[in-house]
This record gives structure tokens, C-alpha cells and sequence, in this order.
């Protein structure tokens, strides 16, 4: 029989390898191998690397989300609390690192701050399908790696998603429907009802049902727990028919009856929240950590990360096969996608070359009427100054024949006043000597002024001798100060220093020829 099997040709040979499902035997094994201990390894393998979780919380701010996840791993997170003021949604992570027995779990929690605390909540999904698929594509990135370290890689990719419901009792929001479909397609979506003890019992019943077919009519896929697995099939088939559930949290311990639990105080009664009858926590509990979380890690990896994977590689050109349906290499599709990335780029290259030189002719266009324009304002500013130029030139000859003019006129009043002057002087002169013999004259004005020329200020004494009057009085002595006064000008300086009166008289005084004067007398000037 193994003769008959291993005779034949090499490419019968190698035909069979290449299917190794084809034309197997059941051999029965005539002693223990050893291979048995191949979940045992596995397992130990497992534990010794530990396990990784990530839940993404998803729901308004106020629905206990951060409670919820203390009591169901039963410890205290720290965390700051959320505000309803965040100007839009922000994705908080933090990473835990538990330990139960001897199997240690770095989970990580993500919370949506902020998410439908906004007037406009159109756009408050967005974050949450950036945040997944950035985790996606950083899986992605580290898989492409020439040397990858997979197994050391810390995986951030949602394993599930539970979405907080408001326990409104009447239907689901908009905001929650529109949420859900779009990250059906992403993660692990698992819907609770927050809060249930704010509702009665039969409230919570009619909204199960509400919020289950309006999830159905509005195509949205929901985690269903898997069925074909016989040792948990019972279990999640019973757990799928109680979706979504209604969970209450509360991380205080109260005594009821002889043990502490966990429950919520109310002036009317407790809600224990460990208590089936009372909520749903336990089923989820056991649904989601007990029972199905390596399952949940497996959907993630095989459907949700390997259709993002997919439809990331179709965007990069890669194929599986070609137009003729054959089997594509990987080589065939880098050298494809190559060529076709450098006609493209060659091809913007051109348009990039065609449009630079497009710019550069409307540009050099631009200058040069902007230089034509130049040209003209300065012609026009030329032909302007030349104007003004000429106007500037006419005006100072005008002005040069003025003056001219005017120093002509000038030297001929000079002359006249000169020849004048000397006229004066000699008649002046004359007066003098006839009035030489005469003892006084009269005055009308009561005012004689007598002027001395000097180099600079100069002093003009006069002394009036004793004379004898029609009464017999005596003049008194009285001496002058009389300022510089040049001959030339038109002004005639009148002295109040100089006035030497009787009181005995009426508007006469009498001038007395005893005047002695240190300087040259110039001449008289009598008013």
C-alpha cells in the first residue's frame, strides 16, 4: 500500500503535495506521540504573552459609561470627569494593566468626551471612525514592514464598541441611528441601555423591542454573539434574544442580607445591580469577558480589519487577480502600479510645465503694461515740471526788472535828497548867524530839541544860565540826556527832557544865550 502510494511520476508527486486534502489517509497511531499537548502549549504560549483588550465607549456624557466600566472589571479607573462645555468630540484613551490569577490583560478604554453635548450634531460620528480606522491603519502599517515584530506590536484596534442608549423609553435618537450604521461596518457594536432603573419594568420591555426593530429597519448590524460553537451556542442564542441590555452601574457595596453587594440606594428601595431580576449586568458581563471576548478579538481581525485592509489595498492598485482572472504576483502589481504612478506623474509634471509657462507669459503681459503705464506717468510728470520750469523762470526776470528798477528810482532819491541836504544846510547855516545876536525868541509849542550825532548813544548837556524875567525870577539849572537820532531819517524825535518852562509865562519861553554845549551844535528844530 505505501509503495502503491508513493509510485508514480515526480509531477504526480508533486501534484499531491500541492494537495495535501486530496487522497489522505487516516492513519492510526500504534502508540502516544505527544502532539495532544498542542492547546496545552498554546495556552501556556498565551498566557505567558497575556492578553489584550479594547472597548470603546460610546454614548452622551451623563449615562455612567466611566461607572459602568469600574463595576464591570471591579476596580477603580482613574479618570477625570467629563463636562457637557467641549466645543465637539474628543476620543479619550487610557491603558490598564490587570491582573487575574495567573493571566494578565492590558485593556485599554476609550471614551467619547463631548459626544452629543454639541446644538449641531451632525458631524459628531466622524471622530469616532477616524479614531478606528487610524488604529486600523496603524495595524496595517506595521504588517507591511519589511521586519515586523507582530508580537510585540501593541494592537489598538477596537474589539468593541458599547453603545449607551438613553433610557428615554420611547425610541431611539437620530444621532444614535445615524452612529451606529456608520461604524457597523468597524467595530463590534453592542447596545445597552444606560440607567435602566429610570424606567419601569414594563417600559424597558416595549423600548427593547422598539429600539430591535428600528435597529433592523435602518440596516444596522449589531454584534450577535456566535451560535456555532456547541459548547456556548445555548448560552449566546438565549443572550442574542435579550439584546440590547439594560445595565445599571454602581461601584458601592451596600449590606443586603448577610453578604455586601454592589446596588444603588433610592429613597423607595435597592437596585442591585449583580441582581438579574433587577437589570442585565451579569448577562453582560458573561457575554462580553467570560464567554465571547476572544471572539470578539477574532471578528475584529478577520472581518472588520480584513475588509479595511482590503478596500485599503484596491485603493493602492494591489489585486488579486488580473482582467483574465489569473493569479496576480505581488511583483506584477508593484511594477503595474509604478508604471502607472509615473505616466501620472509625468503626465501633472507636463500640465505643472505648460501652466508654469502659461503664468509666466500673463505675468511678463502684466509688467509691461504696467511699465507702458509708468512710461506715461513719467512723460506727463516731465512735461508738467517743464511747465512749471518755464512759469518759475518768467516770473523771476519779472522780478529781476523790478528790482532793477526799483534801485535805479532808489539812487535817484538818494541824489535828490543828497543835493537836498546840502541845500538845507547852507540855509540853515545862514539862519543860524543871523539869529547869533538875539538874546531869546518865542516858542509856541513850549518844546526845543537839540540833536547830536556821535558814534553810538551821546549825551547832549545844556546849561541854562540865570537870566532875569518881567518878575524878577531866576531859570533854574537843568541838564538834558538826548538819544542818538540820525539826521537821514523821516522821524522826528521829540524829547519831553528838554522843556524848560516858566509857570509865571503863558506859552512862551525864553531861551537863554548863555547855552554851552560840549559838541558841535547841529541844528535846531522848533515846533
Amino acid at each position: 500500500m505505501e509503495a502503491e502510494a508513493n509510485s508514480g511520476s515526480p509531477e504526480d508527486s508533486w501534484a499531491f503535495i500541492q494537495r495535501p486534502g486530496e487522497g489522505c489517509r487516516t492513519v492510526p497511531l500504534a502508540g502516544h506521540v505527544g502532539f495532544d499537548s498542542l492547546p496545552d502549549q498554546l495556552v501556556n504560549k498565551s498566557v505567558s504573552q497575556g492578553f489584550c483588550f479594547n472597548i470603546l465607549c460610546v454614548g452622551e456624557t451623563g449615562l455612567g459609561k466611566s461607572t459602568l466600566m469600574d463595576t464591570l472589571f471591579n476596580t477603580k479607573f482613574e479618570g477625570e470627569p467629563a463636562t457637557h462645555t467641549q466645543p465637539g468630540v474628543q476620543l479619550r484613551s487610557n491603558t490598564y494593566d490587570l491582573q487575574e490569577s495567573n493571566v494578565g490583560l492590558k485593556l485599554t478604554i476609550v471614551s467619547t468626551v463631548g459626544f452629543g453635548d454639541q446644538i449641531n450634531k451632525e458631524d459628531s460620528y466622524k471622530p469616532i471612525v477616524e479614531f478606528i480606522d487610524a488604529q486600523f491603519e496603524a495595524y496595517l502599517q506595521e504588517e507591511l514592514k519589511i521586519r515586523r515584530v507582530l508580537h510585540t506590536y501593541h494592537d489598538s484596534r477596537i474589539h468593541a464598541c458599547l453603545y449607551f442608549i438613553a433610557p428615554t423609553g420611547h425610541s431611539l435618537k437620530s444621532l444614535d441611528l445615524v452612529t451606529m450604521k456608520k461604524l457597523d461596518s468597524k467595530v463590534n457594536i453592542i447596545p445597552i441601555i444606560a440607567k435602566s432603573d429610570a424606567i419601569s419594568k414594563s417600559e424597558l420591555t416595549k423600548f427593547k423591542i422598539k429600539i430591535t426593530s428600528e435597529l433592523v429597519s435602518n440596516g444596522v448590524q449589531i454584534y450577535q454573539f456566535p451560535t456555532d460553537d456547541e459548547s456556548v451556542a445555548e448560552i449566546n442564542g438565549t443572550m442574542n434574544a435579550h439584546l440590547p441590555f439594560a445595565v445599571i452601574g454602581s461601584t458601592e457595596e451596600l449590606k443586603i442580607g448577610n453578604k455586601m453587594m454592589k446596588a444603588r440606594q433610592y429613597p423607595w428601595g435597592t437596585v442591585q445591580v449583580e441582581n438579574e431580576a433587577h437589570c442585565d449586568f451579569v448577562k453582560l458581563r458573561e457575554m462580553l469577558i467570560r464567554v465571547n471576548m476572544e471572539d470578539l478579538r477574532e471578528q475584529t481581525h478577520s472581518r472588520h480589519y480584513e475588509l479595511y485592509r482590503r478596500c485599503k489595498l484596491e485603493e493602492m492598485g494591489f489585486k488579486d487577480t488580473d482582467p483574465d482572472s489569473k493569479p496576480f504576483s505581488l511583483q506584477e502589481t508593484y511594477e503595474a502600479k509604478r508604471n502607472e504612478f509615473l505616466g501620472e506623474l509625468q503626465k501633472k509634471e507636463e500640465e505643472m510645465r505648460q501652466m508654469f509657462v502659461q503664468r509666466v507669459k500673463e505675468k511678463e503681459a502684466e509688467l509691461k503694461e504696467a511699465e507702458k503705464e509708468l512710461h506715461e506717468k513719467f512723460d506727463r510728470l516731465k512735461k508738467l515740471h517743464q511747465d512749471e520750469k518755464k512759469k518759475l523762470e518768467d516770473k523771476k526776470k519779472s522780478l529781476d526788472d523790478e528790482v532793477n528798477a526799483f534801485k535805479q528810482r532808489k539812487t535817484a532819491a538818494e541824489l535828490l535828497q543828497s543835493q537836498g541836504s546840502q541845500a538845507g544846510g547852507s540855509q540853515t547855516l545862514k539862519r543860524d548867524k543871523e539869529k547869533k545876536n538875539s538874546y531869546c525868541f518865542t516858542v509856541n509849542s513850549a518844546v526845543c530839541c537839540m540833536l547830536h550825532e556821535t558814534q553810538g548813544p551821546a549825551f547832549f548837556n545844556l546849561v541854562f544860565s540865570s537870566c532875569t524875567k518881567s518878575k524878577g525870577e531866576d531859570c533854574h539849572y537843568r541838564r538834558v540826556r538826548v538819544p542818538y537820532f540820525k539826521p537821514e531819517t523821516n522821524q522826528s524825535p521829540l524829547s519831553p527832557n528838554c522843556v524848560h518852562t516858566h509857570t509865571h509865562h503863558t506859552q512862551q519861553v525864553f531861551m537863554c544865550p548863555c547855552v554851552q554845549a560840549r559838541s558841535s551844535l547841529l541844528t535846531y528844530m522848533v515846533f
